[in-house]
């Protein structure tokens, strides 16, 4: 019974063999000519052509014709294959597809050649309507065949030229109504991109006319920006070696590494591919190529890869590339963070010192930024004033002098001012009592913030509010406060030439000020501190003062610290806070809390005005 049921079995299974085909052979083209989703793709494959033709000079015009728009492309290189009567062989052309000549031509060892499908043509059914394709024979004379889209005929004629030609000139007319954007530009982005290593191994040289745009494009292999990675480990397999080409740049989103075969591009970021979409593949600190020539390529569109042996070869030989990679990308963002830490802290700085310049000298005194010396000529202005019947002004000490000291360095070049571009009021906003004087002085900065001192014309005068002024003319003031409190706008024009500045200062006038509150801590002049960062998490504690250190510690693993950090304004003016928050419980003493928000308020008022 159980050799019966054997043989039962065997009898069973299909004993018939056969071999696929095309069943409806112009459906089969139909699909494979829109299969091309691209239509830059396309123009770079017919480029491709006139490159694996051994052309030197490609010319791609856009323009129009009575027809409609057109793309053209001549080539300089050995045209359309010849028949046995010397007359270019469309007919081949029309009838093998899917059997190309280059890919017996790579049988028998012939290098260089991209193409291997036969179906390169076809994709012109992405791109327009009628394809034209050009080019001569021995004797002479120029032929030429037409296809047209949804179309299986084709035919081809003489074409009446008065001298032949070599190469090719393919035109393709009218082009679709979908592609009137892409303008030579693009088109020329695209190919620089698309074709870099073939342009630049063939010397090919290729040039975009725009009619439209009357405008010409010349196509360049696309040069990469960074520092150039060099030493990485071999990439080397048993079906090829795979070239690398990579470049560490400051982290943003046109930092891609493209995929390449044999030179042209498959895909414009690795990060396409599922085994590459992390990091160092999408930091965003990497440009370059990767040219893997072992790889299979779906025929159609030509930017899908097969995932056979030689894709898992590929991806088993990027290994030791990607923890060499995320090394240098780790060396990278610590390096950029010491150099964001500097400028940063430079930016605070120099706020503060603006800051501290605009507020009152004796409230905000904390880091000797106002010298201890006032110009003479300042000084015999102002007692010119008081000669002619104002009353004895003592002049404070920390008023910066416009004179240049003998004893001051001589100036680079670029450390000479340029013309006037600001202007601001020192202090910007005080108080004073009623009934006394105060000192004035107009800050003349250039576009660098750099002091301005030759050739001003200096303008003071009240815009609001009671007083007098003495020295209106000078670039140091007085004013003597009216006798009934109140708010008093001065006002100061400043020209050099035929710039005009203007700037206003704040003061208001009270009955009394409580002095001993205002004076800040006398141990504070140190200097502008620094910062420095901890990670404390879980600590509620923002920032601290070190003032053995004179610096701003601040903890980094505190939640603000992490969302500012997202964003470098963001950051910077964070930062700024912290420090005008420390600077202010460093410096007013034994003063009560609403006086400390109200000083915190100001300060910060005046310093984020000055941030950059």
């Amino acid at each position: 019974m159980a050799k019966e049921k054997s043989k039962t079995e065997k009898l069973k299974k299909p004993t018939t063999k056969g071999q696929l085909r095309i069943g409806d052979q112009w459906n089969a083209i139909t699909i494979i000519a829109l299969s091309q989703n691209n239509p830059l793709k396309a123009m770079a494959e017919f480029v491709e052509n006139s490159i694996d033709a051994r052309a030197k000079n490609i010319l791609i015009i856009r323009g129009k014709a009575k027809g409609g728009s057109y793309l053209k492309i001549i080539d300089d290189g050995v045209g359309i294959p010849l028949n046995e009567q010397g007359i270019p062989n469309f007919q081949y052309v029309a009838t093998h597809i899917c059997d190309s000549i280059k890919k017996k031509l790579k049988e028998k060892g012939a290098t260089g050649i991209q193409g291997e499908f036969g179906i390169g043509l076809l994709s012109f059914w992405t791109v327009g309507e009628t394809m034209t394709l050009s080019s001569c024979g021995k004797d002479g004379r120029a032929y030429q065949m037409k296809m047209q889209k949804g179309h299986s005929g084709y035919f081809t004629t003489h074409r009446h030229l008065l001298t032949p030609f070599p190469g090719t000139e393919m035109m393709i007319s009218p082009l679709l109504p979908g592609l009137r954007l892409i303008n030579g530009e693009k088109i020329q982005r695209y190919l620089s991109s698309e074709l870099r290593d073939r342009i630049r191994t063939s010397e090919v040289k290729i040039k975009v006319m725009d009619h439209f745009l009357r405008a010409e494009f010349p196509v360049e292999p696309r040069q990469f920006s960074g520092q150039l990675i060099h030493q990485l480990p071999v990439l080397s397999t048993d079906k090829g070696e795979i070239y690398s080409e990579l470049y560490l740049n400051s982290p943003g989103p046109d930092n891609r590494i493209g995929l390449y075969r044999g030179g042209t591009r498959v895909l414009a970021s690795m990060t396409e591919l599922d085994e590459f979409n992390r990091p160092p593949w999408t930091s965003g600190y990497l440009q370059g190529i990767i040219d893997v020539p072992f790889l299979h390529l779906t025929p159609g569109t030509r930017d899908g890869i097969i995932r056979d042996e030689e894709f898992m070869a590929f991806c088993q030989a990027m290994a030791p590339v990607h923890q060499k990679l995320l090394t240098l990308i780790e060396e990278q963002q610590r390096a950029q963070e010491e150099r964001s830490s500097k400028q940063i802290l430079k930016a605070v700085q120099l706020a503060l010192k603006e800051a501290i310049l605009a507020l009152p000298q004796e409230e905000y005194d904390w880091f000797e930024i106002h010298p201890a010396r006032i110009s003479s000529a300042a000084q015999g202005g102002l007692a010119a004033d008081q000669a002619q019947g104002g009353e004895e002004v003592t002049l404070e000490a920390g008023y910066p002098s416009i004179e240049p000291s003998e004893s001051e360095p001589q100036k680079s070049f670029f450390e000479f001012p340029g013309p006037l571009f600001r202007v601001k009021i020192s202090p910007t906003a005080c108080n004073m009592a009623v009934n006394t004087v105060r000192v004035f002085r107009v800050l003349c900065r250039d576009k660098s913030n750099r002091p301005v001192d030759q050739n001003l014309a200096v303008q003071w005068n009240l815009l609001q509010g009671e007083g007098s002024l003495a020295n209106q003319n000078g670039v140091f003031v007085s004013l003597t406060a009216p006798a009934e409190p109140g708010l008093t706008r001065l006002g100061v024009v400043v020209r050099q030439d035929d710039i005009e500045c203007r700037s206003e200062a704040f003061i208001t006038v009270t009955d009394s000020i409580l002095l001993e509150q205002l004076i800040p801590s006398a141990s504070s002049k140190k200097g502008l501190p620094g910062y420095t960062l901890t990670s404390s998490p879980g600590e509620p504690w923002r920032s601290r003062y070190d003032p053995d250190q004179n610096l701003v510690v601040i903890n980094n693993a505190h939640r603000d610290f992490v969302y500012s950090s997202k964003e470098h304004s963001r950051k910077l003016r964070y930062i700024c806070r912290l420090f005008t928050k420390e600077l202010i419980l460093a410096n007013f003493i034994n003063i009560d809390p609403a006086q400390l928000l109200e000083r915190m308020v100001e300060l910060s008022l005046y310093t984020e005005e000055s941030l950059r």
